[in-house]
């Protein structure tokens, strides 16, 4: 029967910050959300099945900006389950509010973890996946006692921030079709450069959560760490298990014959195993693939790859700086051909089929980048958004959500060919949803038009209301 442990925390005034007063009850091996910071701010945690009261725990901080602190912790449960790591998630943090309060927000959870449980002091660390893994990239910087980062799908944000007097470890994780694929590459050699120790292991596959064992890798990364360290006795046996699971892993890139991958895979694991294990052996092997003619080829074929990507990256985000200052309708056809020219990559050979997949990838997170800053400001223009909801009909042609946007602000103006030109192409793209079409904001005149119920009857039939021919 699972052991269960009770805490029960009253408001004293000699802590720093304490807990709200509250009675709960803490399960070791389920994840407990809703635990109560303050009123307003509230965070999930994941104590190991192995947690005893009388031991000091390494933590992990998961961040997740939308608040999802009990989703975010759950991505990491295997792995820390594994490795004997307690997990914490604020349902606080959020990208609506500023980076300075998120901060806070953060500070606060940490401290009322301290507060709960014995924490080993050199061994907290903070993680995170795209925005959550660049809000966790910049928390070392502005609050102390974290000692590493695990960012998933995202580069440091800040350079400056970095301080030889505060040096962490980081740990990328990414995939080779991730718009971050490029930054995440440069940020590997920024951080040498500034003595920053880190890795970064890369998977097959785009902007998205990795698998279980890429996880396990980058906190196995860290746990190894502090095994040469001294800091938590060394286990002979999770050093080679795990030595042995990347070995696997590298043996089915050069399989595979994905021999660029497979060298910076195998650089990775000299560099997490060369404090326990010799490496003699493997450092022949990478000196031979280095030698290797196809291998030299696939690396000058994904240089010259990405060498095009930054260009093509800049000359998209000039032109959308252009076209949003001058509202330049008439540049819709050019940026529908880039989107056109790119999907052609699909064809292509790998370098330059995954160059496409993440230039793709790319328009589209610095349309929503630019979408949030422009909903963020004081006085919305309406024109902007609209402009820039135009773009993503674009871009991400079957996500309905910026048809549906247009068609309301449009009509909002009273500007009718325009919502029924994206209601033609929203319809034609397979939206099905009448009852939505029928109950959309600002739409109360133009959709009792012959015009608006003729494109309902032609795409979905049975317009609600009946169409009269004079």
């Amino acid at each position: 029967m699972q052991k269960v442990l009770s805490f029960f925390f009253l408001i004293n005034a000699f802590l720093a910050l304490p807990l709200q007063a509250q009675d709960f009850t803490l399960k070791k091996g389920v994840i407990t959300d809703s635990i109560q910071v303050s009123k307003d701010e509230s965070f999930a945690i994941y104590l190991p099945k192995n947690f005893e009261l009388n031991k000091n725990w390494p933590m992990v901080l998961v961040c997740d900006m939308q608040g999802r602190g009990k989703q975010a912790v759950s991505m990491f449960v295997n792995a820390a389950e594994d490795q004997g790591y307690v997990l914490v998630g604020s349902n606080a943090i959020h990208d609506s509010i500023s980076i300075s309060n998120n901060v806070l927000i953060a500070n606060r959870l940490l401290k009322s973890v301290d507060a709960l449980i014995s924490l080993e002091k050199a061994r907290v660390y903070t993680a995170g996946f795209s925005s959550g893994g660049r809000f966790a990239s910049l928390l070392p910087s502005f609050i102390k006692g974290f000692r590493g980062v695990i960012s998933l799908g995202a580069t440091i944000p800040n350079y400056e921030l970095l301080s030889s007097k505060n040096v962490f470890h980081f740990i990328g994780v990414v995939g080779n079709e991730d718009f971050s694929y490029p930054d995440m590459l440069k940020a590997r050699t920024t951080l040498k450069r500034l003595k920053f120790p880190n890795q970064l292991w890369v998977f097959n596959g785009g902007h998205q959560w990795p698998e279980p064992r890429y996880i396990e890798k980058a906190l196995s990364a860290i746990t190894l760490l502090a095994m040469s360290k001294g800091g938590t006795p060394k286990d002979t046996a999770f050093v080679k298990s795990g030595y042995q699971k990347d070995l696997n892993d590298l043996q089915d890139l050069i399989q595979a014959k994905d021999l660029v991958t497979a060298y910076d895979h195998m650089n990775e694991i000299i560099s997490t195993y060369q404090l326990h294990l010799s490496m003699d052996s493997l450092q022949a092997v990478r000196k031979s693939l280095h030698k290797d003619k196809e291998y030299r080829t696939q690396r000058r074929d994904e240089n010259a790859a990405l060498f095009k990507e930054t260009l093509m990256r800049d000359e998209y985000q000039y032109n959308l700086l252009e076209d949003i200052g001058s509202l330049n309708y008439n540049n819709l056809g050019w940026w529908n051909y880039q989107v056109e020219e790119l999907k052609k990559y699909e064809k292509k050979p790998s370098p330059e089929r995954k160059m496409g997949v993440r230039l793709l990838s790319y328009l589209n997170a610095l349309l929503e980048d630019n979408i949030d800053i422009e909903t963020a400001e004081d006085r919305v223009n309406d024109e902007v958004l609209s402009y820039l909801w135009m773009l993503k009909t674009i871009t991400e042609p079957d996500n309905f959500e910026y048809y549906l946007k247009i068609i309301s602000d449009s009509a909002k103006y009273e500007d009718f060919g325009t919502s029924l030109f994206y209601l033609e192409e929203l319809l034609k793209r397979g939206y099905k949803d009448k009852a939505v079409l029928y109950d959309l904001d600002n739409t109360a005149l133009l959709r009792i038009t012959p015009e608006y119920n003729e494109l309902i009857s032609k795409y979905l039939k049975d317009a609600r209301y009946e169409i009269i021919e004079e």
